[in-house]
């Protein structure tokens, strides 16, 4: 495969993992995004950056 079919399927992925929470728990994703609200900016960078490493450390494993 190459990327150009594999990235709608990853995409589409994403999109099921992030609308998980808001169908399981919209009160506690709710009060997640008040508490994301309240962040400083780097405390978000930070957090964005940690997934996206935790998300290139599992690729790597993975292959």
């Amino acid at each position: 495969m190459d990327f150009w079919q594999v990235l709608p399927v990853a995409v589409a992925l994403l999109f099921i993992v992030e609308g998980m929470l808001p169908f399981v728990s919209p009160g506690r994703w709710r009060a997640m995004l008040t508490v994301a609200e309240k962040m400083d900016d780097r405390t978000i960078r930070y957090v964005g950056l940690g997934s996206m490493l935790f998300g290139v450390f599992i690729l790597y494993w993975l292959h």
